[in-house]
């Protein structure tokens, strides 16, 4: 055979196959586009909000570690802020620079003195869709976390508090606060001993002028609501966070009962499917 009929054999050959690729491509197109569910091409428009976390005092980041799980498992990409902890004037700015570094919609989500943060953080940021409070501060413009820790009986926590003087920058003396070894019955209940003493030992501290500065903005004023209150929460009392959440006009209200302040530890599947609910409502 000479090698201009084996070459004109070879490209005949690679013509059929080419042809038979592509009525089996089109054929598969056309009955994956039959069988697709209806309504999933309205559903892949969808775009998923990013989940910011903010973690209030004696905590850092990794207090959500086991909600950050659940989200994560639902597609939801999901953010971090490290809180500063020294109070509204530090901590709203700091967060609100990382909600303007984000693009697309955001569902932020803070636990007890977090809640403070992302009421002053969220004010006019066109982002930000939902705000969900989790054993968390709701307060309004004017008022302090002091007034409102102290507007309903229950909270435990400041006496098992410890005060730490330290130097600021501007060389004055500030005090942080710790939890003391002696702290879970009224912070973390619901936990294990030997969970509560990684807690405690990784913590990180509080300024104590975080109870005295007023809140500038409540976003709650604007932006949709979402609450769950922790039943046995001895930190923040109970029949606070329902009136914080009741006077924000919250969409939805959960209850876990038997949580302690530290519910997205004890009770993570509650809180991410709060916060999921929040998701969906607004996407």
């Amino acid at each position: 055979m000479s090698t201009e009929v084996s070459r004109r054999h070879v490209l005949a050959a690679g013509a059929a196959l080419a042809g038979s690729a592509a009525l089996i491509a089109g054929s598969e197109g056309t009955a994956g586009a039959a069988t697709a569910p209806a309504g999933s091409g309205a559903e892949k428009s969808r775009v998923k909000p990013t989940i910011v976390l903010v973690h209030g005092g004696y905590a850092d980041s990794s207090c959500w570690n086991a909600t950050i799980g659940r989200l994560q498992d639902k597609g939801y990409t999901t953010i971090c802020a490290a809180n500063p902890l020294r109070g509204i004037p530090t901590d709203a700015p700091y967060v609100a620079s990382l909600l303007d570094s984000i693009s697309g919609p955001v569902v932020l989500v803070a636990h007890s003195m977090g809640g403070t943060v992302i009421t002053n953080a969220a004010a006019g940021k066109d982002n930000v869709k939902a705000l969900v409070y989790i054993a968390a501060f709701v307060p309004d413009v004017g008022e302090t976390q002091g007034q409102l820790i102290d507007k309903f009986p229950g909270s435990e926590v400041l006496p098992v508090s410890v005060p730490v003087p330290y130097t600021k920058a501007d060389g004055t003396t500030g005090t942080d606060l710790y939890l003391s070894k002696d702290g879970q019955a009224a912070f973390a209940a619901d936990i294990s001993a030997a969970d509560f003493r990684v807690l405690q030992a990784t913590q990180r501290p509080f300024d104590a002028a975080s109870f005295t500065y007023p809140t500038t903005a409540a976003a709650w004023k604007t932006i949709p609501t979402w609450g769950l209150v922790a039943g046995r929460d001895k930190a923040i009392p109970p029949a606070a966070e329902r009136w914080m959440y009741s006077r924000a006009n919250a969409r939805k209200i959960v209850e876990v009962p038997r949580s302690s302040h530290v519910v997205m530890i004890s009770h993570p599947k509650a809180v991410a499917d709060l916060i999921t609910d929040a998701a969906r409502s607004v996407a």
